[in-house]
């Protein structure tokens, strides 16, 4: 290993991200990845995502899934308290959709470029 500073115009390569994340950055981002790291909760939230409209009741998605309905509406509580998710209950149904700005967030430190999620 050599202690040479390769940062400025003779660095081999490019950096991979603009700027390291902060402490108050790495601790919100650590919780979304870490209520993505389940395989129901990765596809809840992209059934959400693209469902029309850009939003979806727990009755739309249910069906999605070989689970009960108080387990998928666990799932939803971890994403929204990851502040992936909002929602808002009319009448009996709570309807769930995806914060932009946490996508944005997301594909900001994964170095890609999001599709425009309705507001």
């Amino acid at each position: 290993m050599s202690n040479q500073d390769l940062a400025g115009d003779d660095a081999c390569c490019s950096p991979l991200v603009r700027q390291p994340l902060t402490g108050d950055r790495a601790v919100d981002l650590a919780r979304m990845f870490k209520a993505l790291g389940d395989p129901v909760r990765l596809r809840l939230l992209s059934l959400v995502a693209s469902h029309a409209g850009g939003e979806a009741c727990v009755c739309d998605i249910s069906g999605s899934f070989d689970l009960s309905q108080p387990t998928i509406s666990h799932h939803l509580r971890v994403l929204r308290e990851a502040a992936l998710l909002e929602c808002e209950r009319r009448g009996t149904w709570v309807y769930y959709w995806v914060v932009p700005a946490a996508l944005r967030q997301l594909s900001d430190v994964l170095g890609i470029e999001p599709t425009e999620v309705p507001a």
